[in-house]
């Protein structure tokens, strides 16, 4: 984190500061998610989160303060969706699987998300940058274990880690955010992008 997003956003030293602090970005979730960053304010953020207005300014200077935040909270949370979804024995093609698995449900329960990442890119792009950036460097490191392990190739390592990434946002747009009546389940596309990722697509 930088000295300027320091500065914009206090951490919390209690437990009841870091409740405060979780319903305001929940509430800056929903906001931005349902409204985008130009309509949504303020006031709204701490209505939706019971908050007196006073208290959002103890720990952000401003709606974009809280809006950067909210994008690096989203990064984490993915992250743990996917480190959730993996178990410590899994093999590493079974762990992408399982990980892509995780994405997708975190992703249909927070279909906001898409909507926020998206308006990073114009509200800070360095936040938006961040996000891809560091979600393309834990799949790189997870296929290089793979690679260390010989389930995978020698050479694999940043191209197909962000071609990985790229499929996975796809699909979580298409089966999480469009979800039709019928659509496979979460596990079955997983299943399904996985026997991709271990045969490709060469006869």
């Amino acid at each position: 984190m930088s000295a300027g997003q320091q500065e914009s956003q206090k951490v919390p030293r209690t437990e009841r500061g870091r409740k405060t602090l979780r319903k305001l970005l929940d509430a800056a979730a929903s906001e931005f998610g349902e409204h985008g960053f130009h309509e949504a304010s303020i006031s709204s953020i701490t209505r939706r989160a019971g908050v007196a207005l006073g208290s959002f300014y103890t720990y952000f200077d401003s709606k974009d303060a809280i809006f950067r935040a909210l994008v690096q909270d989203m990064s984490e949370a993915v992250k743990v969706a996917a480190r959730d979804a993996i178990e410590p024995d899994m093999r590493p093609l079974e762990l992408e699987r399982a990980a892509l698995a995780g994405f997708l449900e975190f992703a249909a329960e927070h279909k906001e998300i898409y909507r926020i990442i998206d308006e990073a890119e114009f509200v800070d792009p360095r936040s938006y940058r961040d996000h891809y950036e560091t979600i393309a460097e834990r799949i790189r490191d997870r296929l290089r274990s793979g690679a260390e392990h010989g389930d995978f190739r020698d050479d694999i390592g940043e191209v197909e880690a962000w071609a990985l990434m790229g499929m996975n946002v796809f699909l979580g747009l298409r089966y999480a955010i469009w979800r039709r009546e019928g659509d496979p389940g979460s596990a079955e596309v997983a299943a399904s992008a996985n026997a991709l990722l271990a045969r490709g697509v060469a006869n």
